[in-house]
């Protein structure tokens, strides 16, 4: 009654939400993708708001993730208004394309408090490719004494922007696939990144809360076959104690810092070989142009490597991940039914 339709879904929708939205919104490099119908349209997003007090079209995160059709082939953006949302949430295999994005990761918050086996405790699971996660916190609450997984990554072609990762043990199970984390935030005691994604972590606060016994990263590379490993490029590290860069999970773990930040909590052996001394001749542990007390190498391992401009290079560019064909930008349009509403539809840019 009153105003037709779509005047009610436009001062009523884009007005309020727009505003907030914009804050998430980046400006990456644009990309095509192709799905079985042909090139996906990259630049609009079916829009699913998500809100505690009922003012959207969900309470529940994992509600919103469910609406979404089995074998999707549009984006999906799922916009997670501030809140605690306390939930074990799942994006399956068979949902590509969704983006899961808070306002701010300081007031959006995903939180449960799970233990047991490593791939079955996580708060966030994410099964599906082509996932993209925005200004969101995800965290564990288990406490200390156990496997406690805040996000666990075995979809492919992941993106993570603006997060806050927070557990103790096992924080991040970075799974399997190839993986970008851009200016997140993960905090653990124990092994706290782990897994055998191929992913790259740029201006990342890393943060140990390791009294001294603890490990940074865990990967878990079987072979030198396998084109996985974690690079952490111009990172920074900071923690309570003091902390290892990295032990082997798998025989072949690969993981190189470079141009990071690393402050006293770095130990000055900086890797451990997690007693298999075998391990020392075939992992690839390395470190390029980090700098701060924690990154003096004269007491490093000596399996460890000092790696030279031309070494470090390929850990240095999304190529590593196969990023520049995939890493998706932000949508500027958004859709509810047939209605479509630029991102700038309020002026803003």
């Amino acid at each position: 009654m009153g105003r037709p339709a779509a005047m009610k879904i436009y001062n009523g929708f884009a007005v309020l939400l727009l505003v907030d939205i914009l804050v998430v919104l980046g400006s990456f490099m644009a990309v095509s993708s192709t799905t079985a119908t042909g090139v996906m349209d990259m630049s609009t997003a079916l829009l699913i708001r998500v809100d505690p007090s009922g003012n959207g079209d969900f309470k529940k995160i994992q509600d919103a993730i469910d609406s979404v059709p089995s074998n999707n082939s549009e984006l999906v953006f799922i916009w997670v208004k501030p809140g605690t949302y306390r939930e074990k949430v799942a994006v399956p295999a068979d949902k590509p394309f969704v983006t899961l994005s808070g306002t701010k990761a300081s007031n959006t918050i995903i939180t449960w408090g799970d233990t047991g086996e490593i791939i079955d405790s996580a708060t966030l699971s994410v099964f599906a490719s082509d996932f993209v996660a925005r200004s969101l916190t995800i965290q564990n609450t288990f406490g200390t004494s156990g496997k406690a997984v805040a996000l666990r990554v075995a979809g492919d072609r992941a993106a993570f922007y603006g997060c806050r990762i927070l557990s103790y043990q096992d924080t991040l199970l970075d799974d399997t696939g190839r993986h970008y984390y851009s200016s997140c935030y993960i905090e653990g005691a124990t092994d706290f990144i782990c897994g055998n994604a191929a992913s790259l972590f740029e201006r990342c606060h890393l943060h140990s809360l390791s009294s001294g016994d603890g490990a940074i990263t865990a990967q878990h590379r079987n072979s030198p076959s396998e084109e996985t490993g974690f690079s952490f490029m111009g990172c920074k590290i900071t923690g309570v104690g003091t902390a290892l860069l990295g032990r082997p999970w798998g025989a072949y773990s690969r993981v190189v810092f470079s141009l990071t930040y690393m402050s006293s909590a770095v130990v000055p052996q900086g890797w451990d070989d997690w007693g298999d001394r075998s391990k020392q001749s075939t992992v690839y542990f390395g470190e390029s142009q980090c700098y701060g007390p924690g990154a003096n190498r004269t007491k490093r391992v000596e399996w460890s490597m000092s790696l030279s401009n031309d070494e470090v290079a390929p850990f240095l560019t999304k190529d590593m991940i196969g990023g520049q064909s995939w890493l998706r930008p932000s949508p500027t349009h958004f859709k509810r039914g047939s209605t479509i509403i630029p991102a700038n539809a309020n002026g803003n840019n």
